[in-house]
């Protein structure tokens, strides 16, 4: 089994009361939340990344990098 930590939050006495009246594992609602925003804020800042990258990518010249292979190879 992983390596595990205690994380607590407060609630709302009323709520957690309903919860458990409805039978809501609150444990595991909260464990799959976390993972969630965790999962959700990974893709956000790799999208920014990628946004990053295509930026770069947009400012070099194909071509010039193409004549560079070729004259490359030719000097071989």
């Amino acid at each position: 089994m992983g390596d595990y930590v205690t994380v607590s939050t407060k609630v709302r006495r009323r709520l957690k009361e309903e919860a458990e009246r409805l039978g809501v594992r609150i444990s595991e609602v909260l464990r799959r939340a976390l993972e969630e925003e965790v999962r959700r804020r990974k893709l956000e800042e790799l999208e920014k990344k990628l946004g990053e990258l295509g930026e770069a990518l947009d400012k070099i010249d194909i071509d010039r990098v193409v004549k560079s292979i070729r004259e490359d190879r030719e000097g071989r």
